[in-house]
């Protein structure tokens, strides 16, 4: 039995996969039937950088079981960047509403439904979900050695010192965009990988766009191996060094 439906526009969700084959099918499974559950109008955007392992495969058995008007594969030649893959799915949308996750479980679609009544209720331009947002939220970080939560933890302290985007978690990827906001602002943005979401979040503040967050618990991927190494961390680094420079 349907809820009462949360809003009675569209949402769209781009879902960037490599090699997420084993994830896939849980994570769509979850959308799917949160979004029937709240009965939302949906559509959800895979744009798989051509993975080795099958994933695109997995995605139209997906697109069969679940329909083509609710799964849509828009696959790219190769691996071009996370920010690029964004570009390359809003290409395809059709929602009102964009959001962004990642494939691997790691966020969960539970807390969509709270991130679509914060942005009705306050009228917001951009809510996403926050790690950290202090004690008795109940925000978290699970999965993780205490190295990769340092590394996360810094580069979020670097930032919010160097920038003030005045939030509390800069290099979350777990986001709710109106469609105007993020297609103005993904023009602006020159970063790729994973600097991509500081600074479109950087340059929204900038902007004036309003902007609420939703604590949320972030677990470590199920199946598969995470794509962060020493380069991103160096890229970071050098990406919150040039926003400072350039906004």
């Amino acid at each position: 039995m349907s809820s009462t439906p949360l809003s009675t526009s569209k949402y769209s969700v781009i879902l960037p996969t490599y090699n997420e084959r084993r994830n896939l099918p849980v994570i769509i499974y979850l959308l799917c039937s949160m979004f029937q559950q709240q009965s939302l109008n949906y559509e959800i955007i895979i744009v798989d950088d051509n993975s080795p392992d099958g994933t695109q495969d997995v995605a139209k058995q997906l697109a069969r079981v679940y329909g083509e008007d609710h799964i849509v594969l828009r696959p790219r030649a190769g691996k071009l960047g996370l920010g690029t893959a964004y570009v390359h799915g809003l290409d395809s949308c059709t929602g009102e509403f964009i959001i962004i996750m990642d494939a691997d479980f790691s966020h969960h679609p539970k807390f969509i439904p709270q991130m679509i009544e914060m942005q009705k209720h306050e009228n917001l331009d951009i809510v996403q979900g926050t790690r950290y947002s202090g004690a008795h939220t109940g925000a978290g970080v699970y999965g993780w050695n205490l190295k990769r939560k340092l590394v996360s933890r810094g580069a979020n302290l670097l930032s919010s010192f160097v920038l003030g985007p005045r939030t509390t978690d800069v290099t979350g990827s777990f986001r709710l965009y109106r469609r105007p906001v993020i297609e103005k602002l993904i023009r602006e943005v020159t970063s790729k990988g994973y600097v991509f979401q500081m600074e479109i979040l950087v340059r929204a503040r900038a902007s004036g766009c309003t902007i609420g967050e939703v604590p949320i618990t972030f677990c470590d991927r199920v199946f598969g191996e995470s794509k962060l190494g020493g380069d991103e961390i160096v890229g970071y680094a050098k990406g919150v060094w040039n926003l400072f420079i350039s906004i």
